[in-house]
Formats: C-alpha cells, structure tokens, sequence
C-alpha cells in the first residue's frame, strides 16, 4: 500500500495520545507550560488532493491544565477563557498546503472566546504505522505562536520592572496521534 492509500480516509484524534499544549513567558524571566486535557478531533484526508481534505479539533476550555490549581482557576475565569461563557475553542481547516514531503502548513480558522481568527500552522508527519491492536495510526507535531490579545485574552499586571507578568505571545504545541476509522 503506498503512502497515500495509507495517508487517505477518515482519522479520529486518539486523545491518550495527544497533546495540544502552550507555554509563555512569565514574570519576564521564566516559562509557564500547560495544556489542554480533553482534545477532540477529526480529519478526513485525502493524499492525493490536499483540497479535498480538512481537519476539525474541538478543545474544552475547563480541561486547561498547568498543574498549579489556583493558576487553573484564574485561567478559567473570565479574565481568561472565561469558560461558562466560552466551552469550546475550535480550529477548522481552510486549506492545506504541502511544503516540502512530510511537512505541511494548515491554514484555517481558530474561534477562542467566540472571536475568529485565521491561522497557518506548520505540521510535520511523524509516521504512519500499526499498532499492536491492528489499528493504523498517523502520527503529527507542531507549533506557532500566536498573541493572546488577538482573540480578547487581554488581562495582564504591569511589574515594577516595566514589563508584564504574562507574555501576550504564546506557542501552542501540538502532537497528535491519529486512528484511521
């Protein structure tokens, strides 16, 4: 079977394998790193037609995890993702583009706190495999960053310093294992 039999039909994100995380600058001199524990998501590809292909990845907002509680909290307030008023952040594909063989940028369109957004992001094909279930996987990473305030994430404290206490650029992180249907 050639890769793009392999690489074309339905793909559902496996969520034990996948990691849509974040970091950013904090106090002006350190990295806070989280991530989002509840990621869905699908894509139907077509290797042969980049066109035809799309991809859909639906995250809960409440699931924002950097393993410091009272941080989580403050996130999912209003001054953050606000989530009682804002479940969901999703991304759905425009387009995707084929930069060079394994590497792709996915152009689409990423709704957070109800304000969209387009946004090209640069993924690299890690594999394509059988499990030890039998069940075929594909395997993807990347990152961009992106800044906060475009999307109404604005809420920051001044330091004596004259900086910020939280950076409005941050890198998203993404590793995804997928399942073919």
């Amino acid at each position: 079977m050639s890769s793009d039999e392999q690489l074309t039909g339905t793909w559902d994100l496996d969520p034990q394998h996948a990691r849509l995380g974040f970091s950013a600058r904090h106090s002006m001199v350190s990295r806070v790193r989280g991530a989002f524990n509840v990621v869905e998501g699908v894509a139907h590809i077509d290797a042969g037609d980049l066109s035809k292909t799309d991809v859909t990845i639906t995250i809960q907002t409440d699931s924002v995890d950097t393993r410091t509680p009272d941080r989580d909290a403050h996130l999912r307030s209003a001054d953050f993702f606000d989530v009682e008023k804002y479940p969901t952040i999703t991304f759905v594909s425009t387009g995707i583009d084929e930069v060079e063989e394994g590497s792709y940028i996915v152009n689409g369109d990423l709704t957070i706190r109800d304000i969209t957004r387009s946004v090209s992001v640069p993924i690299e094909l890690l594999g394509v495999d059988t499990d030890q279930n039998g069940a075929l996987r594909v395997g993807f990473e990347g990152k961009r960053r992106i800044d906060r305030r475009d999307w109404g994430v604005k809420w920051n404290t001044p330091l004596d310093s004259g900086g910020l206490l939280i950076s409005d650029k941050i890198t998203l992180e993404f590793e995804f294992s997928l399942i073919k249907r």
